[in-house]
């Protein structure tokens, strides 16, 4: 055996030098020429106030040079199929490793998509329950409810030596109900809401949003199709043309010369409106379709959008729609309790699925519920799963706050997750705001000082020790702690609600004061939004803000999604003496050769396309002519790049004085949002900006009782304190608040506390606590109790 005999160690090899991702020169959205360095394979979190450009930095920059790498390794055929990622703005970024994005966006809203679907979990079960069925009643599409089953007859040629046709049929079993088409729902539609029967169609009988014009076409090809008499009240049509109306099969008509598909009126509403899903629906059209069709569950196949067939197949006395009913810990311990060896590997596969469902805090979710009712929170997790039994190390995995809708209890859980993967060897970068998730940092960076423009330069870089006395805004307020509430407000009265049975709640009676801040807490699964939403329904007198997501194109600024530019443009055409469309980019004014977008955008098929800031109006997105147009000695376009706080004092006082632009402004700001320019587009806001942007334009609703639905999800420690103040301006100026909230300092602070519990699915669903903060954190009864003790101190 040879024997070693330099005692010297040998130099570390080439390849150990790169240990760090070094970011140099980033620039990215409000980023101001960053420079750091991050240490691969540790637990890197990222913190800053709501807006201080951390995503922009982590998901921008690294993550997105990163995939746009990757992307460029394949064939440009394949990359046709890819999303086309563009070249952040950075001047070098070295040691990147391959990254897996974990982020808040919300799963696919179509009306088929579930829990199931989206994580592989239902494709197992149909080919287990494809193998083990009985009866077998065919492939693993004979269980899918996405799948129509197909019979077709006729003759074929078969060309081989002499032609010769072939009498051939054709079948195919899918598993889905054939009534509800695999959605679960049924709808009726209600004609009242759809048109005045009064009227007939050249007066404008269509009563649905966007039909009322006559030079919208579809309007025109009903009033000029030829099946119809446009001059004749609805209600005196005849049982020909009623007919026609409503249900006529798609039709080639002429119009003008124009050819044009003529259809009833009902399977164009079914086609256009409830195709869709409701959530991902603009809110006129939203309140349109909710007064219009009401949906009822499938009598045919009783909400389980499955066949007959695919439900009378079962295994130990379960078919496949009982199983994605199940709680998913339940599921899980029925497959453990398989035992086939022919199916073994299949059994092992679903068996650690449903395992990592129950591990990430996710086992009180059925694989049957549909995908766009989960909160950003819980989407997240879902798409954690199939990273957790990953066997890839030296990854670089990249979460946007794992912790959001997890009740203190679980975040420990969420922890041991992120430490996992670091232990494999994987770089885990995340961003967070709260504490107990920072406090596990191998490394800190903290991005400030400020929000927007006053944001985008790295304050600190560290370790928590040093964040802690670094001295800057998030190292300030690491160690905050709200103190429970000495006094707290009388009741103006109660709201009651008696026997709530909306999902996992049983049979639930609870008074909830009027007049005060009321917390509804829990972890995650317990029912609280089954309770506040289900029971509390948005309506008159109640103004419900959940968690969903604000969609915007890049035309969409603050100015028109909060209708801050109607006023603004009312204003410049009253001091002009001109029309208010000139002054929306969107409208007449627009400048001709970007038509409004500010950037000329060049497509480059499967390369990142370009855009280009417009050469005619310099991206100001104006006409010339329309920015000679001025008030209080400002153009629209010098307004639109004002920030809010600025804006309020111009347009507050003085020759620009507007009372509608300036309430908007100064909600705007109440929320905290006083830094956002009011042209920024919306697809460039952080998550907590959009939740706030969407408070203050829901602060104009009249309402006596406001619905938050956990207002402090992407807010850093110190915006807490602001949400705070606001909600109890909200309740001092006669308002109930109602929040559901995981945040031990919203707690803390609140007038009454309402604890759902005591555990997820169907351990929770019952009252464990209601009573005062203090009463909560004496009694120690509950886990929530018992950590926002720890919280407080006491």
């Amino acid at each position: 055996m040879a024997t070693r005999t330099d005692t010297q160690s040998p130099a570390p090899h080439v390849a150990d030098s790169h240990d760090l991702i070094r970011v140099h020169g980033a620039r990215e959205n409000n980023l101001k020429d960053v420079s750091i360095e991050i240490p691969k394979r540790r637990l890197t979190v990222f913190t800053g106030v709501s807006g201080s450009g951390k995503s922009s930095l982590v998901f921008d920059t690294i993550a997105a040079e990163s995939q746009r790498m990757i992307n460029e390794t394949y064939s440009a055929f394949v990359q046709g199929f890819m999303p086309t990622l563009a070249r952040p703005e950075v001047d070098v970024l070295d040691g990147l490793t391959t990254a897996i994005i974990v982020d808040q966006q919300r799963m696919g809203a179509d009306p088929r998509s579930t829990v199931g679907t989206a994580t592989d979990a239902n494709a197992m079960l149909r080919i287990l329950f494809s193998r083990l069925g009985k009866p077998h009643i065919g492939p693993p599409g004979a269980y899918a409810f996405n799948v129509p089953s197909v019979r077709a007859s006729g003759a074929i040629t078969v060309e081989r030596g002499a032609k010769k046709a072939v009498k051939a049929t054709f079948n195919r079993t899918g598993g889905m109900c054939t009534r509800c088409e695999g959605r679960g729902t049924v709808s009726d539609i209600d004609l009242t809401q759809l048109y005045d029967d009064s009227k007939s169609l050249a007066e404008g009988a269509f009563t649905i949003p966007g039909w009322k014009s006559d030079s919208f076409w579809t309007v025109r090809v009903y009033a000029e199709s030829g099946f119809l008499d446009p001059d004749k009240p609805i209600r005196k049509f005849t049982k020909k043309e009623m007919q026609d109306f409503l249900y006529r099969e798609p039709t080639k008509v002429k119009v003008e010369g124009v050819n044009l598909t003529y259809e009833g009126l009902i399977p164009k509403i079914q086609k256009s409106f409830l195709s869709k899903d409701k959530e991902a629906m603009q809110p006129h059209i939203r309140a349109f379709v909710e007064r219009a069709v009401t949906f009822a569950t499938c009598p045919e196949c009783d909400g389980t959008r499955l066949s007959e067939g695919a439900r009378s197949s079962k295994i130990e006395r379960i078919s496949i729609a009982d199983a994605c009913a199940m709680q998913i810990s339940d599921l899980a311990e029925w497959v453990r309790g398989l035992k086939e060896q022919s199916v073994a590997p299949l059994l092992d596969a679903l068996q650690r699925t449903l395992d990592s469902f129950v591990e990430i805090g996710l086992g009180y979710l059925s694989l049957e519920r549909p995908a766009g009712t989960l909160s950003g929170g819980e989407a997240q997790r879902v798409k954690m799963i199939r990273h957790l039994g990953s066997s890839l190390t030296d990854v670089t995995y990249v979460f946007d706050e794992p912790t959001i809708g997890l009740h203190p209890h679980d975040i420990q859980r969420m922890n041991d997750l992120l430490l996992r993967l670091r232990d494999k060897g994987n770089t885990v970068l995340v961003v967070e705001h709260k504490p107990e998730a920072i406090a596990i940092a191998d490394h800190v960076v903290d991005l400030g000082p400020g929000a927007g423009t006053g944001g985008g330069t790295v304050c600190f870089e560290g370790t928590l020790e040093g964040l802690r006395a670094s001295g800057t805004v998030t190292g300030r307020h690491l160690d905050d702690r709200a103190a429970v509430k000495e006094t707290v407000r009388k009741p103006t009265g109660t709201l009651e609600i008696r026997g709530a049975t909306a999902n996992n709640l049983q049979n639930v009676d609870v008074d909830i004061p009027l007049g005060a801040l009321v917390v509804v807490t829990g972890v995650a699964g317990s029912g609280k939004s089954s309770l506040v939403h289900g029971s509390i329904p948005a309506g008159e007198g109640v103004v419900s803000i959940d968690q969903g997501a604000i969609r915007g194109s890049r035309r969409s600024n603050p100015a028109t999604y909060t209708g801050l530019l109607d006023p603004i443009r009312k204003a410049f055409a009253k001091a002009n003496g001109v029309k208010p469309a000139l002054f929306s980019a969107n409208s007449e004014g627009a400048c001709p050769t970007c038509n409004g977008a500010g950037v000329i955008y060049t497509d480059l098929a499967m390369m990142a396309g370009v855009s280009s800031p417009c050469e005619e109006c310099e991206g100001k997105r104006f006409q010339a002519s329309v920015l000679e147009y001025h008030l209080a000695g400002r153009d629209i376009s010098e307004v639109l790049a004002m920030s809010v706080a600025e804006a309020e004092e111009f347009f507050g006082a003085g020759e620009a004085h507007t009372p509608a632009a300036h309430k908007i402004l100064e909600r705007l700001a109440d929320v905290g949002l006083g830094y956002l320019t009011l042209g920024q587009p919306l697809t460039t806001l952080s998550g907590g900006e959009r939740q706030r942007l969407k408070l203050a334009t829901h602060m104009a609703e009249k309402g006596g009782v406001y619905v938050l639905d956990e207002p402090t999800t992407g807010l850093h420690l110190a915006d807490v304190e602001h949400l705070l103040g606001l909600l109890d301006r909200l309740v001092d100026s006669g308002k109930s608040v109602i929040v559901i909230e995981h945040h031990q300092a919203v707690m803390a602070h609140a007038d009454w506390i309402v604890d759902l519990g005591p555990g997820a699915g169907h351990d929770g669903g019952r009252i464990v606590f209601e009573g005062t903060p203090a009463d909560l954190v004496a009694a120690r009864s509950t886990l929530t109790g018992e950590h926002l003790a720890a919280y407080v101190g006491t």
